[in-house]
């Protein structure tokens, strides 16, 4: 059984649109691309590595893999994450036919897929960028950790983590770390349903009655 961890580059509203440079994905009139790359220190850096320092494969959505495609191939032997990526397998979650040329490619059809995959013996699996998978990846209960790198920036538009059709849910915050810059690095677990609690009084007011008929009104 493989582990699967969603490796997360946000803006304070939740944006992970292009984050490496303004031809990176300027879908939908996405205009903010690059927005990531005035933030970065030393201890980034050393967070990232953490999250590449044991054997992983990539589960990348088509678009993502495209945008990997043309950029990591040919960054050279001296870059630390070329290579490496190189190296891993990386499985594309994907309805079309488009060739995967990139070495070590293999394509997925559906969530059922992932679900396989995860499923069977290999290194962990690691999510890059792929802002589409999150939604019924998380519905199909099969991340395990968010690594979240929050930068403090809002863009008010763009592709988010946390799209339509991602189901409620507690998280465990199981480590953070704050950058030079600004940007807040955290690691979560799932931790279960939305714990629910009230802060109203034991007798409502009057006054909170009425608020609750008009609510139930208006629907």
């Amino acid at each position: 059984m493989r582990k699967l961890t969603g490796g997360v580059f946000q803006s304070l509203d939740g944006v992970m649109q292009a984050p490496g440079g303004p031809s990176e994905d300027w879908t939908q009139g996405f205009t903010l691309g690059g927005w990531s790359a005035s933030f970065w220190d030393d201890s980034m850096g050393q967070a990232m590595g953490g999250l590449f320092s044991t054997p992983f494969d990539l589960l990348l959505g088509r678009r993502t893999y495209e945008i990997f495609a043309a950029h990591w191939p040919y960054v050279g032997p001296d870059d630390p994450i070329g290579p490496v990526f190189d190296k891993a397998s990386k499985f594309v979650l994907s309805r079309g036919d488009a060739p995967l040329d990139w070495v070590n490619s293999h394509r997925l059809g559906d969530i059922a897929d992932v679900a396989a995959l995860k499923a069977s013996d290999g290194p962990d699996l690691l999510i890059q960028g792929s802002s589409t998978l999150y939604p019924p990846l998380l519905a199909a209960d099969l991340i395990d950790r968010l690594f979240v790198m929050t930068f403090p920036v809002v863009l008010g538009r763009g592709k988010r983590l946390f799209g339509e059709g991602t189901p409620p849910g507690a998280w465990t915050l199981l480590d953070q770390h704050l950058s030079t810059t600004g940007v807040i690095t955290a690691t979560y677990e799932p931790a279960g349903t939305v714990p629910i609690g009230t802060f109203a009084l034991a007798t409502p007011s009057a006054a909170e009655e009425r608020r609750q008929q008009r609510m139930a009104l208006e629907g």
